[in-house]
């Protein structure tokens, strides 16, 4: 760990949000690069640029079902007198040898299906007869596509100009084209476009693995029964779920008495399985706060500097906070506080910008946005402490939602936003412009 402002490092430092921020993101380095398989690096970030090696669509083909005929045939087709053209045969989508178009013929083509030779522009069976004396549709669908190919006429009711429904070859993308850039996120389009042109397997750095636990003999897991003075353990599940949307792969641990001991073993055992470790509970100032028994002096004597340090930061909510790394590998380890809007606002603002960083992204933060703050009363912030009140916005607009306490997880699940007051204002009046965290 870096440690910004060392003249004043020890343990009653307040740490600014910024400056405990910053200290994490200069430690966590992204992954290295692996390669994989195109489902499995769907949500990972490329390392190289994509060359496209063949044009896409790599032939010219029909964009409907119809008739491949030439221009000059059609031209004067109307539904008084139509062109009358000898059908040659059938083109199916995957067809390798399609039959020639000569003058005064036409050969039945499938969406997709090549532009046979001699072919000059495609009508649609809609402004045709269907071939054989059968329905527009129906004879175009009904009958099978034989090799031998279909015989009969075909009645053309609409002229067609050169080329009209027709794909034209690399009219998506033409070879040497650079298809995707790195630092590209690949999700669905993007796996898309790596198939279309030939990619079964491409170099990304990896989704990180992030290792979740909450520590306290009072946390009961949901679906149990509670006894007096134990709640249900939600912050496990709220940071998981919070790490995924990040775009990690994450695990959940069942909470973790206050025993050091069994903290320390819990964490060694996660460590083969994670890329970052987030503890929550445990970090304050009380008799039982057993992560920082547990981590304060664990890497002391590690000459790499690993180790786990514990600060006070100056905001609210979210002020204890611990930073560092575990085990051989020095694994990131963030330790937050264990009431349930503090450390959900903690994982935001600097959990969630690890995942990010170690996946490889430049940008690492939430969007903010400047809104109108839409309030009956005026909000009250602590001095020098920066508060993150929740809130819901929209078009330009702000309304908080519940109040300031740390424990308001109903107020939190309705909010999509967090109304950010700095650390010198310590009160901001209903109508006034304020910056706000865009959780959405």
């Amino acid at each position: 760990m870096s440690s910004a402002g060392q003249d004043t490092a020890g343990p009653d430092r307040l740490w600014s949000v910024d400056e405990h921020l910053d200290d994490v993101l200069t430690t966590v380095r992204p992954l290295e690069p692996i390669e994989l398989q195109l489902l499995d690096a769907q949500g990972c970030v490329l390392v190289e640029d994509i060359t496209v090696p063949l044009s896409l669509p790599p032939f010219d083909n029909s964009s409907m079902d119809g008739y491949a005929v030439r221009v000059a045939d059609v031209s004067g087709a109307s539904e008084e007198f139509p062109a009358v053209l000898e059908v040659v045969g059938d083109v199916a989508a995957g067809a390798a040898e399609p039959p020639h178009v000569g003058p005064g013929q036409a050969a039945r083509i499938m969406t997709g299906a090549p532009l046979p030779p001699g072919a000059e522009t495609v009508v649609p069976v809609e402004w045709t007869d269907g071939g054989l004396g059968e329905g527009p549709v129906s004879g175009m669908r009904a009958r099978s596509l034989s090799p031998e190919g279909a015989t009969g006429q075909v009645r053309v009711h609409r002229p067609a100009k050169a080329r009209a429904h027709v794909r034209a070859t690399g009219s998506d993308v033409k070879a040497g084209d650079r298809a995707l850039s790195a630092g590209t996120v690949l999700g669905p389009p993007q796996i898309a476009l790596l198939a279309a042109i030939g990619r079964g397997t491409v170099r990304v750095r990896p989704r990180p693995r992030v290792v979740v636990m909450s520590t306290g003999s009072e946390l009961v897991q949901p679906d149990e029964q509670l006894s007096h003075g134990q709640i249900y353990d939600s912050n496990s599940f709220a940071l998981t779920a919070a790490a995924r949307d990040a775009g990690a792969i994450a695990y959940r641990v069942g909470a973790v008495a206050d025993d050091a001991d069994t903290l320390r073993t819990t964490i060694e055992d996660q460590l083969v399985r994670a890329d970052l470790m987030v503890t929550t509970g445990g970090v304050s100032v009380g008799a039982y706060d057993v992560v920082k028994e547990a981590l304060s002096h664990v890497g002391d004597e590690d000459e790499a500097g690993g180790g786990v340090e514990f600060r006070k930061l100056a905001m609210q909510p979210g002020k204890p906070q611990g930073f560092g790394t575990v085990g051989p590998d020095h694994i990131p380890l963030l330790a937050l506080p264990g009431n349930p809007v503090s450390s959900y606002v903690s994982f935001e603002l600097f959990v969630r910008p690890v995942i990010r960083a170690l996946m490889g992204l430049d940008d690492v933060h939430r969007p903010t946005a400047r809104a109108t703050l839409a309030a009956d009363e005026p909000l009250g912030s602590p001095k020098s402490r920066r508060q993150f009140l929740r809130g819901r916005y929209l078009d330009g607009e702000v309304t908080p939602v519940g109040g300031a306490g740390s424990h308001l997880i109903a107020a939190l699940a309705q909010a999509d936003a967090l109304i950010v007051i700095p650390e010198d204002t310590e009160s901001v009046e209903p109508g006034a412009e304020v910056e706000v965290v865009l959780l959405g």
